[in-house]
């Protein structure tokens, strides 16, 4: 497997299921013949756009459906919509120049309110697809539902899309993003729901911890485990993503996203919203990060649940299951005794140095968690303080490689002044709200403002600086935007080892690298479509944009942020969303047990929606399980590959179709940002 950077990918949780095991047929699986349909011949690789509305007064064109192998032009937008008073582009794609084509936009009684002439060439997408054109509406605000029509040689239809106030275009988007994690619930605390009818792994609330065992890079090991002789309670959390391992290095990532959109967006994410208060869900996982922290002896445990076992142990990537049945998985035999009493892994002894990229994690996200609970949930608020405090002082400012998870390899992480920078960011403005509890290390907020800046400054000035977006691996996009507002909150003190002007002209650094790339990808995507975690980083950009343009009160990338949300949303070469039920065309098969043992394999409910896929990629994979359903074996995203980028909706293409806690966790916070109008 290979890491991320280029176009490698970066590995994710199923090495067990690269051999190829013999899969049932879809008949064989118990499934009648009536389900076999045009339906079913669809699934696992392509839904086909609505079908467009009978009052239109303009022709059907070929390209009216995204797969028809034989169209020669398809018009791309972002199909969950566009605020109004925000810029509006749509993307024509072609086989020939269509330079000046006629574009119309109609309303859905198929009227036309706004017509208009594609612009200037963006380039070639492929030899298949030489010519993208943009589309630009932006003077369409009406609230409705609207297509586009391309007339002449290049005739195409666009899926419908809305327009609408921010808020009434992406709340369901942000409601779906919620039903995700509820979804990706463990422990007995489960949220029933046509997906998930049952608590999972009861048994991690007495589990053996173990010390780190060596490991090859598909996370195999040799020999067994070595147990410390101490149980905790590691039950709740979030699976991580399609499997069932959690991990610290990940959740604690996301409770900071999550965490930082409820407590700026209570309208949107917190308490004040009537259909996507995540205040619950965050507590759920910082319940659980307090957990696999033991504050008396100082000791993190950072994993539950071994990957890919060996000849005489079965780890998790081994069986494809639901969760419920781990518990009492085949009795007493002892391959599987890791399955019914998973391994908690110990980070190290009691009181060592803890990686930084782990420390300034879960400092960020407890020391959050301490800032959205302070008022209502006091004792629990302090508790995370007090954690928080602690394990951001046993961080290891020398580290060698980071620890991340067993393998390394499945999150192969190289930058920590970023989390470091988060973490100390997040502590100011916890210590500085004032009202502290007693036995805090350090209660004096400037202590850990200078502890920001002194990180900011190395992070800029280190060798990672601005090579990344916002996303699991720099957080760096978050970090500066927080830590201007602190220094601005604190009123500009002098002495810091950095200034709100140089993290600001960092942050740009980062988003003008964006825009770089944005000039060489015909749909102007601001990160290379053949590389890792394409979804997320659509997301994290769009997030960057608008706190750019919100600090410096300006609309200076106020278009990009839309165009980099509607990337990942349909305005892309294959005409899809990669976030589950958002869009007319999304992920149906997704490499989710959960979602693919119980979800439909269509589209139509119950998907597993709001879950942020990996996305275009530049490798795909066939391996295979006995027990997964899989559609037939059709590609029609192959026709639009191209720049060495692969989308494949398949359940066996892991690179593609598994989404996970940290993939999502950028997209609600875009999707808040868009409702408040900050964009």
């Amino acid at each position: 497997m290979k890491a991320q950077g280029g176009s490698e990918f970066k590995c994710r949780r199923r090495v067990a299921y690269l051999a190829g095991t013999t899969v049932r047929a879809l008949l064989t699986l118990g499934f009648g013949a009536a389900v076999v349909s045009v339906a079913t011949l669809t699934a696992c690789g392509q839904s086909p756009a609505p079908t467009p509305s009978a009052a239109s007064s303009a022709p059907t064109p070929q390209s009216s459906q995204p797969g028809a192998p034989t169209a020669a032009a398809f018009v791309r937008v972002n199909q969950v919509g566009y605020p109004s008073g925000a810029a509006k582009r749509a993307y024509l794609m072609t086989r020939t120049a269509a330079a000046g084509a006629a574009f119309t936009v109609k309303n859905a009684s198929g009227a036309t309110v706004y017509s208009g002439t594609a612009g200037a060439g963006l380039g070639a997408w492929s030899r298949r697809f030489p010519h993208v054109y943009p589309l630009d509406f932006s003077s369409v605000a009406a609230a409705g539902s609207y297509t586009i029509v391309v007339s002449g040689p290049a005739a195409a239809m666009s899926p419908s899309f809305r327009i609408d106030s921010g808020t009434n275009v992406y709340a369901q988007a942000l409601a779906n993003s919620l039903s995700f994690y509820q979804v990706q619930r463990d422990g007995p605390n489960v949220i029933t729901s046509a997906l998930r009818t049952a608590a999972a792994h009861r048994n991690d609330a007495n589990a053996m911890t173990y010390s780190t065992p060596k490991v090859d890079a598909d996370g195999v090991f040799a020999g067994s485990l070595s147990p410390l002789g101490k149980r905790i309670d590691a039950s709740g959390g979030w699976w991580d993503a399609g499997d069932y391992l959690k991990f610290v290095h990940a959740s604690s990532y996301t409770e900071a996203l999550l965490l930082t959109g409820v407590r700026d967006f209570p309208a949107q994410m917190g308490a004040d919203s009537k259909t996507s208060d995540f205040t619950a869900e965050v507590r759920f996982g910082a319940d659980w990060l307090l957990r696999m922290w033991d504050d008396k002896t100082r000791t993190l445990y950072y994993q539950v649940g071994i990957g890919s076992g060996n000849d005489t142990t079965a780890g998790d990537h081994d069986i494809w299951r639901l969760p419920q049945v781990d518990d009492k998985y085949k009795g007493n035999d002892p391959l599987y005794r890791y399955i019914r009493q998973r391994p908690v892994f110990r980070a190290g002894p009691p009181g060592s140095l803890i990686s930084p990229n782990l420390s300034g994690r879960e400092a960020v996200a407890l020391a959050l968690a301490y800032q959205v609970f302070k008022a209502n949930d006091p004792a629990f608020a302090d508790k995370c303080l007090l954690a928080a405090q602690h394990i951001f002082d046993l961080a290891n400012t020398k580290p060698g490689r980071l620890m991340t998870a067993i393998p390394y390899e499945y999150y192969p992480e190289t930058e920590w002044r970023d989390d470091l920078e988060l973490g100390a960011t997040e502590l100011y403005f916890a210590v500085a709200g004032g009202n502290l509890p007693s036995g805090l290390p350090h209660t004096n907020a400037v202590y850990y403002l200078q502890r920001a800046a002194h990180w900011a400054n190395a992070y800029i000035s280190g060798p990672n600086d601005a090579m990344d977006t916002l996303n699991l691996y720099d957080v760096s996009g978050l970090a500066h935007f927080e830590l201007y507002r602190a220094i601005e909150q604190a009123g500009d003190p002098a002495g810091l080892e950095t200034s709100k002007e140089a993290v600001l002209a960092d942050l740009k650094k980062q988003l003008d690298r964006a825009l770089a790339q944005s000039a060489k990808d015909p749909f102007q995507f601001g990160f290379a479509w053949a590389q890792w975690d394409t979804t997320a980083h659509g997301a994290g950009l769009a997030v960057m944009a608008s706190e750019y343009d919100q600090l410096t009160g300006t609309k200076a990338y106020a278009d990009w942020s839309g165009r980099w949300l509607a990337n990942i949303l349909g305005a892309n070469a294959w005409g899809s969303s990669f976030i589950v039920g958002n869009g007319t065309t999304f992920p149906y098969c997704l490499q989710h047990q959960v979602a693919n043992l119980v979800g439909t394999l269509n589209g139509k409910p119950p998907v597993l929606a709001g879950a942020s896929v990996e996305g275009p990629n530049s490798e795909t994979d066939n391996g295979t399980m006995e027990e997964m359903r899989l559609g037939p074996r059709r590609d029609l995203f192959k026709q639009f590959n191209g720049q060495g980028a692969i989308w494949r909706d398949a359940v066996q293409n892991y690179p593609n179709t598994e989404p996970a806690i940290d993939l999502t966790a950028p997209s609600p916070l875009a999707f808040a940002r868009m409702m408040a109008g900050l964009y």
